[in-house]
């Protein structure tokens, strides 16, 4: 049996275990959300999770972090029963960031970030010059070296965002799981922090597994896709051969279009007629003031 790789110096590209479940069924009282579900997350690569809401996906991701006990099935750490491993070990290899994470009133951002360090201290360990290397480097990969000092909750969105991230990558994992790391910010602060998690696998070979809600993200940044319906995995693979618009169709219920991206050669989604059967068009012609004042002259329905 694999045992579990040790953790490495900061900066350092770590070796990336792989990370797996086998006929995984998980169930929130009697609900079961997820059933007999296999899957191997391909190790030192970006792997995106997507489908409706309800599907399953967050769900997944506990089970996978061990922050949600399986009814039936087991999770493995590069062949380790994910449950056999120390708490503390775990979380020297495995870092998790929920969808809305919170912290203590007041707590500033280097305090936070140094929390990130936990895993590698003992009880009663000093705090020692590679726990300071670890906290300096993930501000300065996070881009939030000048907000140290600062109260996370005077920052934005998405400063806080990269905050958290930055304590995670302090906890120098092998393996980050982050449950939909992009919701509620705005487009800028999206491809800011998607940015920031593919530099960490780039330059450290972190694996990523994330859950996202925008599809043209998940094609643009992901080198592996999983897309979930109904608490099953309905296709998995890289992204320019599982994104189809059959797949979209049985997802998310939508008639979409699955073409080019003109910048990126990634998958780009395009919703088809909605479902009503009326489509607005906001009419391009230059209107003199005479038009201009006509019915329907600045927007028209058609069938």
């Amino acid at each position: 049996m694999t045992t579990v790789p040790p953790p490495v110096e900061p900066g350092r590209s770590a070796p990336a275990p792989t990370l797996s479940a086998t006929g995984l069924t998980v169930a929130y009282d009697a609900l079961t959300v997820i059933d007999s579900l296999d899957v191997t997350i391909p190790p030192g690569q970006v792997t995106a999770i997507v489908g409706a809401n309800a599907c399953g996906k967050s769900t997944l991701l506990k089970a996978l972090s061990r922050l949600h006990q399986p009814v039936r099935g087991t999770v493995h750490l590069d062949g380790q029963d994910i449950t056999s491993i120390a708490r503390k070990r775990l979380a020297q290899v495995l870092a998790v960031l929920p969808q809305q994470p919170t912290a203590p009133d007041g707590v500033t951002v280097a305090d936070l970030v140094s929390r990130g360090r936990h895993p590698h201290r003992s009880l009663f360990g000093r705090w020692s010059p590679a726990d300071e290397a670890a906290v300096t480097q993930a501000l300065a990969l996070t881009d939030t070296t000048e907000l140290a000092h600062r109260p996370l909750s005077e920052l934005s969105g998405g400063q806080r965002q990269r905050v958290w991230i930055a304590m995670v990558l302090a906890q120098d994992p092998h393996v980050m799981l982050l449950d939909e790391p992009t919701t509620f910010l705005d487009l800028h602060h999206q491809i800011e922090v998607l940015d920031l998690l593919a530099h960490l696998n780039t330059t450290r070979g972190t694996t990523i597994v994330m859950v996202l809600h925008e599809l043209n993200l998940a094609a643009r940044y992901a080198d592996h896709l999983i897309v979930m319906a109904g608490g099953r995995i309905i296709a998995q693979g890289d992204p320019q051969t599982t994104l189809t618009s059959s797949i979209v169709k049985q997802a998310f219920t939508l008639d979409a279009l699955v073409i080019k991206d003109p910048v990126t050669g990634t998958p780009l989604v395009v919703p088809e007629r909605p479902s009503h059967g009326t489509t607005r068009h906001r009419d391009t012609t230059p209107h003199t003031p005479e038009t201009a004042s006509q019915p329907g002259a600045t927007q028209k329905e058609l069938p």
